[in-house]
């Protein structure tokens, strides 16, 4: 593994030497790929264009970053950034200098990576869920497939492979992964989009269904966790790592440690499923209507960019754990319930007044 890592630090500083006007993207590709932009821009867009495609994102972005919080307690992944310093690897040599960035310091263990897991599993869904109604659509008016659907499936392809070849080189750009781990992350995050699309179940699943899936996948983490530290092992040894190696202790944020992205997830899991077994989504839902859907998705997307300028306060950890979860809930359960019955009704009101 010193060896790969070794040729992980040098693509690292292959990059940063050669392309370092691509800083500016790389970081936004970053933070383009992080899974809040799921729940907080492609989950109340599509949700209100297509139930069923929102409602996969939810699933397939929740359980491919819970698999990834799991797979990294499990293989102890390190990070270019830290591992650099402290590995005997260069104990002949001088190691190549690599520069760090406000998104390097990640404080989990580093393999797979879950930026890149996370964007080819929502990008992969969404893909493979455009070709599927696409082709849906086709059956239905009667037309045999053409070489338009052809190319629309070159041009989404290439598009998606685009997308990831940009997540993996960002990553390794920062210093945040080596690129053993983005290709893991990949491959994986491409697995679960395919899974979710072979199963239906999520789509009919009841309120009691959401609250033991969010029960199991909570309480098998922290039992996990409980159950390694019983028997000596650590898992937040990262954590020490990056307080240690990050060049500015203001880049090591509270909201990237491990239970800080499972309780945001299984808040967003609960939070959904309330959200479609609240009254107000049993009431809104047969409402199909353009001007009713368009007002969704710009009353969502405005709010809840406001709903995410609002942080959780960070002394006190398991009052910030708290918070989280539940701003995660809120998110889901604004988009599907609260927000499409305010606004049908704001619109049922107006057209009254004009008649």
């Amino acid at each position: 593994m010193d060896a790969v890592q070794g040729f992980g630090v040098s693509a690292t500083h292959y990059l940063q030497t050669n392309y370092p006007d691509a800083q500016g993207l790389f970081l936004w590709v970053s933070w383009a790929a992080d899974l809040r932009n799921t729940f907080f821009i492609f989950f109340p867009l599509w949700f209100h264009l297509r139930a069923s495609v929102g409602i996969k994102l939810i699933w397939v972005a929740v359980i491919g970053d819970w698999l990834n919080l799991v797979f990294k307690w499990i293989l102890f992944g390190e990070r270019p950034y830290w591992w650099v310093h402290e590995t005997p690897y260069y104990a002949n040599a001088v190691p190549p200098h690599i520069e760090q960035y406000p998104m390097t310091c990640e404080t989990g263990p580093g393999s797979p990576s879950g930026h890149a897991m996370g964007a080819a599993g929502v990008y992969y869904t969404l893909v493979t869920s455009i070709l599927t109604v696409v082709s849906s659509r086709k059956k239905h008016g009667g037309k045999k497939p053409s070489s338009t659907n052809w190319y629309l499936k070159v041009v989404l392809w290439t598009l998606f492979w685009g997308v990831q070849v940009c997540v993996c080189l960002s990553r390794v750009f920062i210093a945040a992964h080596f690129p053993h781990q983005v290709v893991a992350g990949v491959i994986t995050g491409m697995l679960v989009g395919e899974a979710f699309n072979r199963t239906e179940w999520i789509y009919s699943a009841s309120m009691r269904k959401y609250f033991y899936t969010t029960l199991f996948l909570t309480s098998f983490a922290v039992g996990f966790y409980v159950l390694l530290k019983a028997l000596g092992v650590d898992l937040l040894w990262t954590l020490d790592k990056a307080q240690r190696w990050c060049i500015r202790p203001e880049w090591v944020h509270l909201d990237s440690t491990p239970f800080a992205s499972l309780l945001r997830n299984m808040g967003t899991l609960f939070g959904l499923g309330l959200g479609l077994h609240s009254p107000l989504y049993t009431e809104t839902k047969r409402s199909g209507s353009a001007l009713v859907r368009a007002g969704c998705i710009v009353s969502s997307l405005f709010l809840l960019h406001l709903f995410d300028s609002v942080k959780p306060p960070t002394h006190t950890a398991a009052l910030f754990y708290l918070l989280s979860f539940c701003k995660s809930a809120t998110v889901p359960l604004v988009s599907v319930s609260i927000i499409p019955y305010c606004v049908k009704g704001a619109l049922g009101l107006q057209h009254k007044k004009g008649l």
